[in-house]
């Protein structure tokens, strides 16, 4: 059987929106997406654009219709759990200034859509999760062609987003499972001498080859290179001895999961054994405050607290944990004054780095699903190497 969001889920996840719908005395709602910000159109329709943009746009008590560009219609019908698909010319690609001729599209448009609405029921106020990421024209055009007010609702997505279901921590560890396959044929392959493009394409292929929707990013440094903090892999030759900071993200049926292992090939010093040795510690110093229940910022200030102890504190560039889901980082975001608890459902990663040390430089990308009792693993490898290290350097 195939892990994926059942139809069953994004039902219960427009039902959830259209209560909000009625809450917040909205009489529609649209929610943008496009090739990078793709999250909230995912969450409600699976609908992942290519090049060009898209949107969901449902009416209060209404079925959800599908709006993409003539491209990408086919992969709209193939990908989205409703089957109204609709044309708009406003989604055309958005990386060249010429108008494209498509003469077998059949469109509509956002003031057609607006009139079909008004002939069911009154439009006076739509909610709009997307405006931050929307070009001005295209907003402008959607305020013109509604002719009603404009309620941005990326809050609500957000809200909704921040427990997962079932079949999201489904996704989510399955994702994960890609990510450390790609992980661990990047540690067993010999990479020194090689160019970091050439051994971020070891752990990229093996992912993908395992079944990897998509290689969100790759994230590569060795050596001097390991301080660019989200650096892409170049063609430096990878060299004995240097630290090697690589971040893989991997994405399943629109869920993120990213494997970041801290490591250095050949014969190293003890100054960049130190810089991992101290990650891997932090690690352990903020696992215990993992739990339904516990205030974030406690797992915060024990990571930074590890940091403070080793006098290196002034390394340490922003908070060590954010959750994951249908983005790589997505909420909640801690920082040491955060009073919120973690809740049982939720998907988190540690990202607990220290940048500019002379040994090196590093972080730990390590995702874990919040329970009652703790936090459970999504990288069993990972922890089992951590555990191992603490073991043989106590």
């Amino acid at each position: 059987m195939k892990i994926c969001i059942s139809e069953r889920e994004f039902r219960e996840r427009i039902a959830k929106l259209n209560a909000k719908m009625h809450e917040m005395d909205l009489d529609a709602v649209i929610v943008y997406g496009d090739e990078y910000r793709k999250e909230n159109l995912r969450y409600v329709s699976n609908f992942w654009p290519i090049f060009e943009r898209g949107a969901m746009l449902v009416q209060r008590d209404g079925e959800p219709m599908v709006l993409c560009a003539p491209e990408g219609e086919q992969v709209a019908k193939e990908m989205s759990v409703w089957s109204d698909v609709r044309l708009v010319p406003d989604f055309l690609c958005v990386t060249v200034p010429d108008e494209i001729d498509y003469p077998l599209a059949t469109y509509t448009s956002f003031k057609a859509l607006a009139e079909e609405f008004r002939a069911k029921a009154p439009l006076k106020r739509l909610g709009v999760s997307g405006l931050d990421d929307m070009s001005a024209g295209l907003q402008k055009n959607i305020a013109d062609s509604f002719a009603c007010e404009l309620v941005d609702i990326a809050p609500v997505l957000f809200e909704m987003r921040l427990r997962k279901s079932p079949d999201e921590i489904a996704c989510i560890r399955e994702a994960a499972r890609l990510a450390e396959v790609g992980f661990r044929a990047l540690l067993e392959a010999d990479i020194i001498g090689k160019t970091e493009r050439y051994a971020a394409s070891v752990a990229e292929g093996a992912a993908r080859a395992a079944g990897a929707e998509a290689v969100i990013f790759t994230v590569f440094g060795s050596g001097d290179r390991s301080a660019k903090i989200i650096g892409r892999p170049e063609n430096k030759i990878i060299e004995d001895g240097d630290m090697i900071m690589c971040a893989l993200a991997i994405q399943y049926e629109g869920y993120v999961s990213t494997c970041e292992l801290p490591f250095a090939v050949g014969n190293y010093s003890a100054e960049t054994k130190r810089v991992i040795d101290v990650l891997i510690k932090a690690s352990a110093a903020g696992l215990p405050y993992l739990k339904a229940g516990v205030p974030m910022k406690k797992f915060v200030c024990a990571v930074r607290e590890l940091f403070r102890s080793e006098g290196l504190a002034e390394y340490d560039v922003y908070p060590p944990l954010h959750g994951i889901g249908c983005a790589e980082a997505e909420s909640p975001y801690p920082d040491e004054n955060t009073e919120a608890v973690f809740e049982a459902g939720m998907c988190v990663n540690t990202d607990i780095s220290l940048f500019g040390l002379a040994g090196g430089s590093n972080r730990i990308e390590e995702g874990f699903i919040v329970t009652e009792d703790g936090a459970e693993t999504l990288f069993p490898f990972m922890r089992a190497y951590f555990e191992n290290w603490i073991r043989e350097n106590a």
